[in-house]
């Protein structure tokens, strides 16, 4: 046997050697002897090669995985990805920060999601989950992980907690008329409704977008990065060609929304007209409760996000599939893969002209 082999067959003892002490100590668990097997395997390399595998330690990369996503995310969007990122680093503790990313166990996610419940609610609590399920995965693409530990974690429930609804077509109505002379919110709500797509992505739309001729539109939705070319049903082409002008093509449809830096900004504007429509109650900012402007919110059960679950509502009430309603909205589902369906727009217009038309009497 060369010298090489003999090198890696220790490093193979030791790992079970390892592994062997923390059963007798009954401390050996599948997470701990994932861990022990990736690094057996890293040493295993290192002794062969004087390579070890790729690797990182946990907050290093949680760092390298926010500035990634600074690029391709909204600005809300990155700010809720650091703010869970820096409360589980913060939980772990430096010490354990500092350790390498394998060793990373599902039983840390659990602790940390339990944390999160007691400090906070069972809705932040899962959203944290969900973000390390996304920044994990990509170590796990990177080769810095063999599996992902958060998807081993599961959600809680959400038992007796604020949801969202989707709004009922007289609400519809109700913030239509709410809007008053705006325009612009009009036609974002209008949009909201019908294309199902959400607030930001709609905010950003230019006239480039838009073919009047053949009634469609066309854009990249901003999270998902995926195309997206949808039918304009009558209520948003009459829209559309009410405010139509000699627009250049990169000029916005909704330019004082564009004008925005940030989401949360339009949706505030748009609670304040669900306020004025009577379907949610004013936020305070008294100092005696505790909670200013820059403080946490109550949940509601109503946002703009509420047009796309209203969305989805209509097309199945009008007797579009499942499958079809995604299509349009543009939803994820882990349950059908889209490679084996193609859905002209075409199709997609024969459901969506099914759809009532909120702007008549």
């Amino acid at each position: 046997m060369c010298l090489v082999n003999k090198k890696q067959a220790l490093e193979i003892c030791r790992a079970w050697h390892k592994a062997a002490l923390k059963a007798h100590n009954g401390l050996l668990n599948e997470d701990s002897a994932r861990a022990i097997i990736a690094q057996g395997v890293s040493d295993v390399l290192l002794a062969a090669s004087a390579e070890a595998l790729p690797n990182t330690s946990i907050a290093a990369w949680g760092q390298t995985w926010l500035a990634a996503k600074a690029i391709e995310t909204e600005e809300s969007t990155h700010a809720r990805y650091k703010r869970v990122i820096e409360r589980f680093t913060g939980f772990l503790g430096p010490a354990k920060a500092k350790r390498d990313l394998a060793t990373l166990q599902a039983s840390d996610v659990a602790r940390f999601r339990d944390y999160e419940v007691k400090e906070l609610s069972r809705g932040t609590a899962n959203v944290g989950v969900k973000v390390l399920r996304i920044c994990l995965g990509e170590a796990v693409h990177q080769g810095l992980l063999t599996v992902n530990p958060a998807t081993r974690v599961k959600m809680l429930k959400l038992s007796g907690e604020s949801k969202r609804r989707a709004f009922t077509v007289p609400e519809i109505r109700r913030i239509l008329r709410a809007s008053g002379d705006d325009t612009e919110w009009r036609g974002l709500i209008l949009f909201g409704l019908y294309l199902g797509q959400r607030l930001g992505d709609l905010a950003r739309l230019t006239w480039r977008a838009v073919n009047l001729e053949s009634n469609e539109i066309a854009f990249t939705a901003k999270k998902t990065g995926r195309r997206i070319v949808l039918p304009l049903v009558q209520p948003l082409a009459d829209y559309l060609a009410a405010i139509a002008g000699d627009f250049h093509p990169d000029a916005h449809i909704f330019p004082n929304a564009a004008k925005c830096n940030r989401t949360g900004t339009l949706s505030n504007q748009f609670r304040q007209i669900l306020v004025e429509a009577g379907l949610v109650e004013p936020r305070g900012h008294s100092r005696s409760t505790g909670v200013g402007r820059t403080g946490p919110r109550e949940a509601s059960e109503l946002s703009f996000h509420s047009l796309r679950h209203r969305s989805v509502t209509m097309l199945k009430a009008a007797g579009v599939s499942d499958f079809m309603a995604r299509e349009i909205v543009v939803h994820d589902s882990a349950a059908i893969s889209r490679q084996y369906t193609h859905l002209t727009t075409d199709d997609k217009r024969a459901a969506m002209q099914r759809l009532p038309d909120v702007t008549s009497k």
